[in-house]
């Protein structure tokens, strides 16, 4: 074994981990395997960058904006709504028509965005016949990957494939070359499904979610619901919904609220409270509990407040802290960086040109040139001029500091009553700051003095606490554990719904790239005017508001929303999202879908007939698109999976790498030569099992560029056809049904649906049989092995 065969081998199955795990991104994964191989001497880099001008890759960008063309003109809503409408009430006829027009329409347009068009009118489909949507989302995610096997453009692997072919020396795949295999594979995928596959996926209530009703069961909200009262003479009279601190301190959303006889549904954030209300709220009761808990922190009156600079000694002070241009924590917040805990001090004030933000310091957007009022040992003070993020630090007199910043009027020394549960807590899980926006400056008790005192230092019985914030927000805690929780009142549906208000849920759509991101990144409810009570992720619904608006969204999350019907056809308008309504969703632009239609048609008949190959036809076509108002260029921009070209042109670098060194030509010879004692149907299976597995776990096209050389390789060893053992690498590649990792419109319809991991395995691991038959004996009638 060869040096370069070592290297290859080893980046393939570095590769195959990433993959697997997760660990990076796939683009980013395919970049660094262009440039391990790049910089080990294995290719030339002229070879390696070949993969940007490969006419796969102009292909498949292409072949991406006229499927952004017929969806965004709803050419396939509309076939999608007419088919399916013929189903009438029978389950059976249902699934298969689902089927059926997901795997037509992934023929002609790019399987994610028909699953992502289909998916709604599916889901009021379902709901209109009473039968559970888990019947069905599988159904329409797997027939979109079917029918993506029929064409030349239906899907990445069958252009690659095509490509690497060609670049052989081998005739060229025509348009409906794959037609046959495909379209048998379709139909007895179908058949399956119809008549056996459909009974073995589950009909639990968590995938019933669509109307109302649903959604209201499935994400257990008559769990999560209840009402507290404001009593007489509360704090939180006259104070917006925006400044009740209900969800930093308390983690419930605030979706009602009942005024004597006159319920006002999804309030917005400045609407005013009033002594009386009942707030209904959604979230877990268990925090508030544990705040009332906590008994009043009484303002201690016994003791004179001591001034500013009596607080302070010889090892803490104040300074005021430039931020440099060049400053890494310049966009983020305070909260974001984790800044007392970074730097060991207190941030108690920001000053931005003449203007002072005293209140949620933690949450402001830092930006260049902001002026940070700090707290903190006096040596790690002076450090902060030598740290890049700051330019300028300079020590501030506790009389100036309280002046400039009127620091003493915002001094509060409270004390912890004897029995509370506080004793014993630490200042972080008291989280001051994150809910109340109050800063503990020093500790108090029998021993002495604690200046700044550590996140996790206990609270003891009779402390008492100097504390830097609002007086009116220190009397929001009080307001808070006043507040009164009905234990008796069952809400209901009708209570919450109205005919401009009510429950939707929503998913990151198929082009977001929200992905990482957070709702509080986002601004979610500030921009849409919408509360997102729970995210349902995988298996599960995640119900608290502090934790929901912190998680990092994954494709796939599905979220449960409530606000005002106008609200969420603003999100419908946002590309990055999909609403899961008929009654919501995408505008469209009908009176070009004539247009978009015609250059689709011109396409396929250009390509089919041999008057320009298709890496010339799609871009002519994608451009039409644009030039004729179907798209708009950033539209048109916007359907290109970029990250997937970008592994693709990585994975081709690894293709040519594996030719070159005689990867290929090992893996054939050790795998598929051995297979080759069962016969030529031995051969067959052992690719197609190959191909499978790397499909549940890789990207569909990065398959179909590792295994093609292999292919290519088994066929030149063993005398059979490449043609055959190609098509089979095709179908393979495009078996992405044991896992929902394999291809996206698994993920699209996972947290709609409600659906686990094992539900995929246990329905697509009899489909893949299925298709291995169709492969073993319809496949060499059309492609002799020979």
């Amino acid at each position: 074994m060869t040096l370069s065969i070592l290297i290859v081998l080893t980046v393939l199955l570095a590769a195959a981990v990433l993959f697997v795990t997760g660990w990076l991104r796939y683009d980013l994964v395919g970049l660094l395997v262009l440039l391990a191989l790049t910089l080990t001497g294995v290719i030339a880099g002229t070879s390696a960058l070949q993969g940007f001008a490969n006419p796969a890759i102009i292909t498949i960008a292409s072949v991406l904006v006229l499927s952004g063309g017929l969806y965004r003109t709803g050419v396939a809503n509309l076939v999608g709504r007419q088919v399916l409408r013929l189903a009438g009430d029978s389950p059976g006829r249902l699934t298969f028509l689902v089927m059926l027009t997901a795997g037509v329409l992934s023929a002609i347009m790019n399987n994610i965005a028909t699953t992502a068009l289909l998916l709604p009118v599916v889901l009021e489909l379902a709901r209109r016949i009473d039968m559970p949507p888990t019947k069905l989302l599988i159904p329409l995610a797997f027939a979109s990957l079917l029918g993506g096997m029929m064409t030349l453009i239906g899907t990445a692997p069958n252009i690659l494939v095509a490509g690497i072919g060609g670049e052989s020396g081998l005739e060229p795949f025509g348009m409906f070359a794959f037609a046959p295999v495909g379209l048998t594979a379709l139909l007895a995928g179908i058949l399956y499904m119809t008549l056996f596959g459909r009974r073995l996926l589950p009909s639990h209530d968590t995938g019933d979610r669509r109307g109302g009703a649903d959604l209201w069961e499935s994400y257990g909200l008559e769990k999560t619901l209840f009402r507290v009262r404001v009593p007489g003479g509360s704090p939180l009279d006259g104070r917006p919904l925006a400044e009740s601190r209900f969800g930093c301190a308390l983690g419930l959303s605030a979706i009602a609220v009942q005024r004597d006889d006159h319920r006002i549904l999804a309030p917005a954030a400045d609407f005013v409270l009033e002594s009386g209300d009942w707030v209904v709220v959604e979230g877990r009761s268990e925090r508030l509990r544990a705040l009332q808990r906590w008994q009043h922190l009484v303002r201690d009156t016994e003791e004179e407040m001591p001034a500013l600079s009596d607080i302070v000694s010889d090892s803490v002070a104040f300074a005021e802290a430039q931020l440099s241009p060049e400053a890494e924590i310049v966009g983020a917040t305070l909260g974001d960086v984790g800044f007392r805990s970074r730097w060991s001090v207190s941030a108690l004030a920001v000053g931005r040109e003449g203007a002072l933000h005293r209140t949620q310091v933690e949450d402001v957007v830092l930006e260049a040139g902001d002026v940070l009022l700090l707290c903190g040992p006096r040596g790690r003070l002076s450090q902060l001029g030598s740290e890049p993020d700051f330019t300028i630090v300079s020590l501030v007199h506790a009389e100036e500091a309280a002046t400039a910043y009127e620091l003493e009027s915002r001094l509060h020394r409270v004390r912890l009553q004897p029995g509370s549960d506080l004793v014993g807590q630490t200042l972080a899980e008291m989280r001051l700051g994150d809910a109340f926006d109050l800063s503990a400056l020093a500790i108090v008790r029998a021993g002495g003095r604690v200046l700044l005192p550590h996140a996790h230092i206990q609270l003891q019985a009779d402390d008492a606490l100097l504390i830097v914030g609002r007086g009116e927000d220190l009397a929001v805690v009080d307001a808070l554990q006043a507040l009164v929780i009905d234990e008796t009142t069952k809400l209901k549906l009708a209570d919450l719904e109205s005919r401009t208000v009510g429950f939707a849920e929503v998913t990151l759509s198929p082009r977001t790239g929200l992905v990482g991101k957070t709702l509080k990144d986002l601004l979610f409810r500030e921009r849409y005017g919408l509360t997102v009570l729970a995210i349902w992720r995988r298996e599960r619904s995640f119900h608290f508001n502090v934790r929901v608006r912190g998680m990092a969204l994954e494709f796939g999350d599905a979220f449960l929303v409530y606000g005002h019907h106008s609200s969420l056809a603003l999100l419908a308008q946002d590309p990055d999202f999909l609403v899961l309504s008929e009654e919501v969703s995408e505008a469209f632009r009908d009176s070009r879908a004539p247009l978009a239609m015609a250059i689709m048609a011109a396409v396929i008949l250009t390509a089919s007939l041999n008057l320009a190959p298709i890496y010339l036809a799609a871009p002519a076509g994608a451009a039409l698109m644009v030039l004729t108002g179907c798209l708009n260029l950033d539209e048109a921009y916007g359907f290109i999976e970029w990250k997937v070209l970008i592994l693709i042109v990585g994975m081709l670098a690894l293709g040519v790498a594996m030719q070159e060194t005689g990867v290929a030509d090992l893996v054939a010879d050790n795998v598929l030569g051995r297979a080759s004692a069962l016969g030529s149907m031995g051969v067959i299976t052992g690719l197609f099992a190959i191909s499978v597995i790397g499909a549940q776990f890789m990207p569909t096209g990065a398959v179909a560029v590792v295994m093609s050389p292999i292919a290519l390789s088994a066929a030149a060893d063993l005398s059979l056809s490449p043609y055959a053992l190609l098509m089979v690498v095709a179908v393979a590649s495009s078996c992405a049904f044991l896992s929902p990792f394999g291809h996206a419109v698994n993920l699209l319809v996972m947290g709609v649906g409600g659906y686990k991991v094992s539900d995929y395995t246990r329905v697509g691991f009899p489909l893949v049989g299925v298709l291995l038959v169709v492969v073993l004996f319809v496949l060499p009638l059309v492609w002799p092995l020979t």
